[in-house]
């Protein structure tokens, strides 16, 4: 076979395309430090690739959301602490205050600083993460706490009513009724108030039937409900500042709870004209449930088939029943996390029925590993109380058990760190021994609740600990094995590199060569 000039010409330059591509390409090898630089390279691998660095981007998510949780909870951890250093100088100054051997000026000198004790407490429980507060459940970007006026008696009759407080005051307003008599009833009645610890006080009368005490700047109007009911006080010794047999009224600072909560379960029928004051759900519900009626006579007694969704109805969990129960006015189904109740007050249950089922959430929660999350919010008023106004009702109540605003007998202890702290220096404002008395129990159960709730954060931030060192360990193997794909090997990048190298300049001196000879050089 002839051999021309052009086959040499195209053998030549596809062996020196072929040897350049060979070299380029181990040369993009060496600046990458990679072995695997696109899909072509390796097809396997690059699939094997993403995988992990999609892993890893899942765990470095990880690791940042466990960052986040831990200046949450690490600052919850320090507040409480101070929370707990101020307690304990307030039960220094509550047992200076109760002792019989303090006079009425040595009282008022101690109130100085427990009220800026109460105030630093507030500014606590206000604190705020990156400009989040820390305790006020999902309104992140509000006060938990706001300062408020509030009232203690001595009478029953009087704390366990609903009341209104508007105005501020410096000082604690202590109020004594001079007659005995029904607030919103036929007559009028005179009382007295001072603002300067019992020292002075202004006589006003309150008119029938007016329910509202003007006390200069602060007004107090009480609630009669419905249907209207008076509320009984009783007089006191005017001349006697110490005669506790009548009607005496404390109006005191408190912190008013400004965040969302996690009290209730709501039920909102879809689908049905069944009473919505006939349904209920208790029991501790996580996220919404759907339930669905499938099958139904109309009668609460009678079996019931349902199902229900924890995903908005995308799945179902079907075949469950309610078995008969001749004569039952109620029925209770099972549900993951609680129970669904519907009541036979005339209502009809209909086939298709649905109810949803909303538990209200303050918890704020960040993923920490699969399926595994952590709260790292706290709620104030579950830790530490004052009074509440839960959005729809008519009127403010106070938190925690224990009623905080009675004094005396039957008043009890309670956890409500607010409520304790205004109480106190309410009563060192006003020179009153016993009731300091009482607040001093009532600080000990508030900073042994205070500290419960600290463990319970400590606990939170151990757990972040472990789950870092996890995702840390994970993220270390997620390299290695993305490092195991797609690096190369250096030395043997090199080795190989020279090879091409030596091929690449051989192939070009051959060529060379090749192409010099001719016939003509014989000739």
């Amino acid at each position: 076979m002839r051999v021309s000039q052009q086959m040499l010409f195209n053998t030549y330059v596809s062996n020196m395309n072929r040897s350049l591509t060979d070299l380029v390409e181990t040369n993009i090898q060496s600046q990458t430090q990679k072995k695997v630089n696109k899909p072509s390279d390796d097809p396997v691998g690059m699939a094997r690739i993403l995988d992990h660095r999609e892993t890893l981007a899942t765990v470095k998510q990880y690791r940042d959301n466990v960052d986040t949780a831990k200046g949450w909870l690490s600052l919850s951890d320090s507040t409480l602490t101070q929370v707990s250093t101020i307690l304990t100088r307030a039960k220094e100054l509550a047992e200076q205050g109760a002792s019989g051997t303090l006079q009425e000026e040595n009282r008022e000198q101690i109130s100085y600083e427990a009220r800026q004790l109460f105030q630093q407490l507030v500014a606590l429980a206000n604190t705020e993460y990156e400009g989040k507060s820390i305790y006020a459940g999902h309104k992140v970007n509000e006060n938990a706490f706001a300062e408020k006026l509030w009232m203690t008696s001595n009478d029953a009759n009087v704390s366990s009513r609903n009341f209104t407080i508007t105005g501020n005051a410096d000082t604690t307003i202590v109020v004594q009724f001079l007659e005995s008599g029904d607030i919103g009833g036929p007559d009028d009645i005179d009382y007295r108030y001072s603002k300067d610890g019992g020292k002075t006080f202004i006589t006003k009368t309150l008119t029938s039937p007016d329910t509202q005490l003007d006390l200069d700047g602060v007004t107090m109007d009480f609630d009669l409900g419905t249907p209207a009911a008076n509320i009984p006080v009783v007089a006191n010794d005017p001349d006697n500042t110490n005669d506790t047999s009548g009607t005496w009224m404390w109006v005191r600072p408190t912190a008013q709870y400004m965040g969302d909560d996690a009290d209730d379960i709501n039920v909102v029928g879809l689908n049905t004209n069944f009473p919505a004051a006939d349904v209920s759900a208790d029991g501790s519900f996580t996220e919404n449930v759907v339930v669905r009626i499938d099958s139904t006579t109309g009668a609460i007694d009678d079996e019931i088939t349902y199902s229900y969704s924890s995903d908005g109805g995308v799945t179902w969990n079907e075949g469950n029943v309610k078995p008969l129960d001749a004569g039952a006015t109620s029925a209770v189904l099972p549900l993951p996390g609680g129970t669904f109740t519907l009541v036979d007050n005339g209502g009809t249950l209909t086939n298709g029925a649905e109810f949803l089922i909303h538990p209200d959430s303050a918890a704020m929660d960040v993923q920490i590993q699969e399926n595994e999350f952590v709260q790292i919010n706290d709620i104030g008023k579950d830790l530490f109380g004052g009074i509440y106004k839960k959005p729809g009702d008519s009127g403010a109540s106070v938190v925690f058990n224990g009623n905080s605003m009675l004094l005396g007998d039957g008043a009890g202890t309670t956890q409500n760190m607010f409520e304790t702290m205004g109480n106190l220096v309410a009563f060192l404002e006003t020179n009153n021994q016993s009731g300091v008395q009482q607040c001093l129990e009532n600080l000990n159960e508030s900073q042994k609740h205070v500290l419960t709730r600290a463990a319970d954060v400590g606990g939170r931030e151990n757990r972040l600990a472990v789950a870092d060192q996890v995702l840390s360990s994970l993220e270390l193997n997620e390299k290695d094995r993305i490092s195991h794909i797609e690096d190369v090997d250096v030395g043997e990048l090199m080795t190989k590199l020279s090879q091409q190298q030596i091929v690449y300049e051989a192939v070009l001196k051959s060529s060379s060569m090749i192409m010099k000879m001719n016939l003509l050089n014989y000739v």
